[in-house]
């Protein structure tokens, strides 16, 4: 990398990052603590970026304002490999992140691609645009990640990547209430439509069992991407799993959907995982994220 290294960031930035990851991504935040100290600050930036790019829709009344902030962040990510970072609460520590841990732009690039998908009102077509959208994204994330722990190899790479798309999957689903809030459906339009069910449908009336079989095909989508990730778990050294245990926590999300009868309008959906600790405590000494 021929940039400038930029200074190192500010106590203040690292502590709004904290603070930012802590309320909007506690899941992620808890992981942290399973993480060498010297990379949790580069870790930190990494989750507090997500959070950033990831609420550029629900921030904004216009989906065209959304679509600038992302563009923001593109060119945001842009200077911190040109070497002169703006300055910003997350771009200061998450440029310091870049050049220590020389992280690849490229699934910057593709992450920010992804999340344009957020600005739409109609839901992904299908489960493999879903399942694309969450690789790019939630996957993406997990494979910064495991640059920052030094993880590089490519049984780690392809563990990060069927994780981090199990673990978007999850929260997609954990996230319909959500949506439906906002008048939005992220439940792909063909599935709806094979369950007699449109977006409107979601959103006006919520939970439903013709909704709970769509939900129950993402699940388990997600299920096999975790499945898919943990035949690698031998081959994958251990300073990946800090990146990797949010697998452990999505094996607990979907044991809460199950239960719920895969309705995702049912408040045991989005409550937090008892023993959390616990569960990332087990995960982290037997190495099974």
């Amino acid at each position: 990398m021929n940039a400038k290294m930029p200074s190192r960031a500010s106590p203040d930035a690292l502590a709004y990052c904290a603070d930012s990851v802590r309320v909007a991504d506690s899941d992620r935040f808890a992981t942290l603590a399973f993480a060498p100290a010297e990379r949790r600050p580069g870790l930190l930036a990494l989750y507090a970026f997500n959070v950033e790019v990831a609420k550029s829709r629900e921030m904004v009344s216009q989906q065209l304002i959304g679509s600038i902030r992302l563009q923001w962040w593109r060119d945001a990510i842009t200077e911190i490999y040109e070497g002169t970072p703006r300055r910003h609460q997350v771009v200061e520590p998450l440029a310091e992140a870049v050049h220590r841990f020389d992280l690849d732009k490229d699934t910057f690039d593709a992450l920010l691609e992804a999340r344009e998908a957020d600005m739409a009102d109609d839901p992904p077509a299908d489960l493999d645009a879903l399942t694309a959208y969450a690789r790019d994204t939630a996957g993406g994330l997990v494979r910064l990640a495991l640059q920052v722990l030094g993880a590089r190899d490519a049984p780690a790479m392809a563990a990060g990547e069927a994780v981090g798309t199990a673990w978007g999957l999850v929260g997609l689903i954990r996230a319909v209430p959500f949506h439906a809030r906002m008048r939005r459906c992220a439940m792909p339009a063909d599935l709806l439509a094979e369950a007699g069910l449109t977006a409107h449908d979601v959103v006006e009336r919520g939970g439903s069992s013709a909704l709970s079989g769509v939900v129950r095909r993402v699940a388990e989508a997600a299920e096999a991407r975790l499945a898919a990730g943990r035949v690698l778990r031998r081959q994958v050294p251990r300073r990946a799993l800090p990146a990797l245990l949010c697998g452990a926590l999505a094996s607990g999300h979907l044991t809460q959907l199950r239960r719920a009868g895969w309705n995702p309008f049912d408040p045991r959906v989005a409550s937090p995982l008892p023993s959390r600790a616990w569960r990332l405590l087990a995960a982290s000494v037997s190495g099974r994220y």
